[in-house]
């Protein structure tokens, strides 16, 4: 017998475990003046140090826009986590780096995400974390596929 399962549900459970995520990840780095969304950028950017991050790149690694971007990035640098250097190649673009204040704060970073990650997958086997791995890439390959093929309608009229 096939259960019923109410789609609209677990679109609404999947934003709301986003919401929560994002809620305790914010908690948990109180202490740095930092938030979640924040901390994730700032640990690519660290991460990617060596060579320098565009606003662009990071748009396309997180889906952020990139006047988002640009607005976590203007508040990563009022707090000292990060600085804007030009790019040697191309004199439009300007490179992001962390600075020695943010590289304090990787470990905490880090741990923080890990700590929600933790919680966020406790009691679940290796095999129900690859079969959700696997169904998430499924849906968003779905939205993907849908926007891609509106877009290539919308500029064929």
């Amino acid at each position: 017998m096939t259960v019923a399962v109410d789609r609209s549900r677990l679109a609404h459970d999947s934003r709301q475990i986003n919401i929560q995520m994002e809620q305790m990840a914010n908690r948990c780095l109180a202490e740095a003046g930092i938030t979640g969304v924040q901390a994730q950028m700032l640990l690519y950017l660290l991460r990617h140090s060596e060579r320098g991050v565009s606003v662009t790149e990071l748009h396309q690694v997180s889906g952020y826009s990139k006047a988002t971007i640009s607005n976590l990035v203007k508040r990563l640098r009022e707090k000292g986590y990060v600085r804007v250097e030009p790019c040697l190649e191309d004199d439009r673009r300007r490179l992001l780096f962390g600075t020695e204040k943010g590289c304090r704060v990787q470990t905490l970073l880090s741990d923080s995400v890990r700590d929600v990650e933790d919680q966020l997958y406790r009691d679940f086997s290796p095999e129900e974390l690859s079969t959700l791995d696997r169904l998430q890439k499924r849906m968003l390959h779905n939205l993907w596929t849908f926007q891609t093929h509106s877009k290539r309608e919308a500029s064929a009229t």
